[in-house]
Parts: structure tokens; C-alpha cells; sequence
């Protein structure tokens, strides 16, 4: 895992499990990969779901746009990359990549919306989430 201002990068291995019967992963997993990253991204600004989620704050997916270019195989070592495009009151952009070396197979962008856990409606996000969006978007 590797950081920069403004890039996230986490390390993601092919397994049998992430593939289909011809050894290539299965479209959804590509989508699996990058909540693992987004996730990551989180902790590794401090800032941990389980307590968001007792604070009565709850990400979730609200857009998704997926571009699937190339296929990865069973055992590739694949990268996996968060960025934060922007973000508004209760809503943020990621852009995120899965690369295999310096080869991009699949590019998306993320919507993500904060919610109150307990009401499902859109809330602002919490000063800790504000601060690290504040100090990240390109």
C-alpha cells in the first residue's frame, strides 16, 4: 500500500476464487477490488467504518460508472487505485483504476453518498470525514 497526496494504492492478488471457469476474473470482482480499496483508503486516514456506523454515519454507492478494457487472470498481481475527484456536502467522487503493472484493465468512477445509519437520509459529512476530504481532492 502506497500513498501520495492524492493517490491510494493497494496491492490486490488474483485468487481461483475471483475467476470464472476460464481463469479470468469475474466482472463483479473488479468492483469487489475497489470497495476493498476505498475501504483501505479510509483506514488509512484514520478513519474507521465500524465507528462511522456507531456515530450514526453510513457510506454507500450511490452512481457507479465501470470500464472494463482488459481481462485479469488468475494469480496476476494487480494494483488497485483510489482518488478522490471531489466531493459536496454529503457526496464524493472516487476515481479508481485497476492496473496490472503499468496496464490499465478497468477504470471507474464512484459516487459515494453519506447517510445517517439510522434514518437512510443524506447527512453532511462528520468533521473527521470533512477534514481529510478537505486536505485531498485534486
Amino acid at each position: 500500500m502506497s500513498q501520495s497526496a492524492h493517490h491510494f494504492h493497494f496491492p490486490v492478488r488474483v485468487y481461483i476464487e475471483d475467476t470464472d471457469a476460464g481463469g479470468i476474473v469475474y466482472y463483479v470482482n473488479y468492483l469487489k477490488f475497489m470497495e476493498r480499496a476505498r475501504s483501505e483508503w479510509l483506514r488509512h486516514h484514520g478513519l474507521n467504518q465500524c465507528v462511522l456506523l456507531e456515530n450514526d454515519t453510513q457510506l454507500v454507492v450511490h452512481q457507479l460508472n465501470c470500464q472494463y478494457r482488459r481481462p485479469a487472470r488468475l494469480d496476476d498481481a494487480l494494483t488497485i487505485t483510489a482518488r478522490i475527484e471531489n466531493h459536496q456536502p454529503c457526496r464524493m467522487t472516487f476515481q479508481q483504476e485497476v492496473l496490472r503493472g503499468e496496464e490499465l484493465l478497468c477504470v471507474a468512477t464512484v459516487e459515494i453518498a453519506c447517510l445517517s445509519a439510522k434514518r437512510l437520509r443524506p447527512k453532511a459529512w462528520p468533521s473527521t470525514m470533512q477534514a481529510v476530504l478537505s486536505s485531498n481532492v485534486v
